[in-house]
C-alpha cells in the first residue's frame, strides 16, 4: 500500500479507528496486536514478542497477554464488517466451546474475524517455531492438535434469523472486502453509503 494500512483513511478516519469502533459497538474492549508505539493513541499496544513474525505472531502476544478465555481478531482491513457479525462469532464459540470459531459465506471460511481460545496459544506459537506463518493454516493445525474441527458460523443464518443487520443495509458479500491495495480502498470508499447531511 506504500503506507501503514492502519493509518489509511476510508470515510475520513483511519482503518484502524473503523476496526476500534467495531469491536467497541460489539461491546468488546480493545486492544492493537503487534502494532508499532505509533498506534498507542488509539487504544492500547500489545508489542510482539519477536517483531516481524506478522499478524501471527501479535495474535500469539495477544493470547499471552489475556486471562480471558476468548479472543476475538479482527484485522484493519476489514473495514465494513458489522460488530453484529463479531458478537454472534463470539457467541458461537461460547456455545460450542470450540477453540476457533470463523466465518463464513457462500461455504468459503474467512480467516477473520476470528475468535480463538487462549488455550491455543503453545500450538500457535509452534507453527511460528515451525516457521509457519499462515493464520488459517495455523488455526487448523492448532485446532487439529486439541483433536477439534475449526468451527465456521455460516453467516447466511444469522442473517436470515435477523440476528446480524449491516448498518448501512450492505450485502454480506461486500462485509468482507479486504483492503490490500488502493484500489481496495477506493472500492470500499464507494460501498459506503455517503453521509447524510
Amino acid at each position: 500500500m506504500g503506507a501503514d494500512k492502519a493509518l489509511l483513511s476510508l470515510s475520513g478516519k483511519p482503518l484502524i479507528a473503523h476496526a476500534l469502533g467495531i469491536l467497541h459497538q460489539a461491546g468488546l474492549p480493545a486492544s492493537i496486536a503487534g502494532a508499532r508505539s505509533r498506534l498507542s493513541g488509539f487504544a492500547p499496544v500489545i508489542p510482539d514478542f519477536n517483531p516481524g513474525q506478522g499478524p501471527l505472531g501479535g495474535i500469539c502476544a495477544a493470547l499471552a497477554s489475556t486471562s480471558a478465555r476468548w479472543a476475538v481478531f479482527l484485522p484493519v482491513d476489514l473495514p465494513l464488517l458489522p460488530a453484529a457479525l463479531v458478537t454472534c462469532l463470539l457467541s458461537h464459540a461460547r456455545t460450542t466451546g470450540c477453540a476457533v470459531t470463523l466465518a463464513s459465506i457462500g461455504g468459503f471460511a474467512q480467516t477473520f474475524p476470528a475468535v480463538l481460545d487462549r488455550v491455543l496459544l503453545p500450538f500457535l506459537q509452534a507453527e511460528l517455531a515451525a516457521g509457519r506463518r499462515g493464520c488459517f493454516s495455523a488455526f487448523q493445525a492448532a485446532a487439529a492438535s486439541l483433536a477439534q474441527p475449526v468451527t465456521t458460523l455460516d453467516v447466511e443464518l444469522p442473517i436470515q434469523s435477523g440476528q446480524v443487520v449491516h448498518p448501512d443495509a450492505l450485502p454480506p458479500a461486500r462485509w468482507f472486502l479486504n483492503i490490500n491495495a488502493p484500489a481496495d480502498l477506493l472500492g470500499a470508499e464507494k460501498r459506503r453509503p455517503a453521509p447524510i447531511a
